[in-house]
């Protein structure tokens, strides 16, 4: 071979490196033959976030209508449980950052959907906050107050909803929810805003927070879905969307909710109508 081709075989090496490189990393395992060829589904747990997560402190197990969820959507895989413990606001961290497969109990925001993929619909429930003694919130604009100071767990709707509707009141953000609940019970806060089932739950484990108040003027009401790793592959998504499917509509997702619920001493009696499962 000739100097001149010797030379431009060299010159060809490094490109031909990048080109494997790029084959490599597009030829990573989709979440669906992940999860099938490791039979392990990886979910993250969010402590405090009852009816959906609990964490018995004791024994270190998990329960909780999306533990009883994530154990039956594993049973359609064939595969064993992983979780990792996270929160609202790192879920789609942990998605991104291959930690995990699914999070549970997410709303699609535009800004989430940027980074990760959305199953179609679990529930769709209305917003609302605990609130402090003597004070019974029926709109947003009895919050939206500069002498009341309003709490939310940082990274979820809740917080998106507080800074669109209560903008006047002093608005205060913590890591998780039991923190919100230690800022409320210890008259730091004058209310939590929360999703009503998490309120609900809230309310039945300690009665003396309560009432929960569902909020109108507007009535926000929004999706709470799975999210999933963004990837070109959707047989994850397809199946997971199927399995929300049939569960929705022969009632199974509800009787979770309705079990979960339960577990802080909640009663069926006490769900309100306006909550869809």
């Amino acid at each position: 071979m000739s100097r001149r081709g010797l030379a431009a075989g060299a010159a060809l090496l490094p490109l031909m490196g990048m080109i494997g490189s790029a084959r490599a990393q597009s030829g990573a395992a989709s979440t669906f033959d992940r999860v099938r060829g490791n039979k392990v589904l990886r979910i993250a747990v969010y402590a405090g976030a009852l009816p959906y997560f609990q964490k018995d402190l004791a024994t270190g197990d998990w329960s909780g209508a999306c533990m009883s969820m994530a154990r039956d959507l594993a049973k359609v895989f064939d595969v064993k449980l992983e979780y990792l413990e996270s929160t609202y606001g790192n879920a789609v961290l942990d998605l991104q950052s291959n930690k995990i497969d699914l999070a549970f109990a997410l709303n699609p925001t535009p800004q989430r959907a940027i980074s990760i993929s959305f199953t179609q619909p679990m529930i769709t429930h209305p917003f609302g906050a605990l609130a402090k003694k003597g004070l019974a919130p029926k709109t947003w604009d009895d919050l939206n107050k500069p002498e009341l100071t309003v709490v939310f767990d940082i990274g979820s709707l809740h917080e998106t909803a507080a800074r669109r509707y209560c903008p006047k009141a002093k608005l205060v953000g913590y890591k998780t929810s039991d923190e919100c609940n230690l800022a409320l019970q210890s008259g730091r806060a004058d209310a939590f805003i929360q999703a009503a089932l998490l309120g609900l739950a809230a309310v039945g484990k300690n009665p003396s927070i309560g009432p929960y108040y569902l909020l109108t003027n507007p009535t926000v009401a929004l999706p709470s879905c799975i999210g999933l790793q963004r990837e070109p592959d959707t047989r994850f998504r397809e199946v997971v969307d199927a399995w929300l499917a049939m569960n929705r509509g022969t009632g199974q997702i509800r009787e979770w909710m309705l079990e979960g619920l339960a577990i802080t001493g909640v009663s069926r009696d006490q769900v309100p109508p306006a909550l869809e499962f």
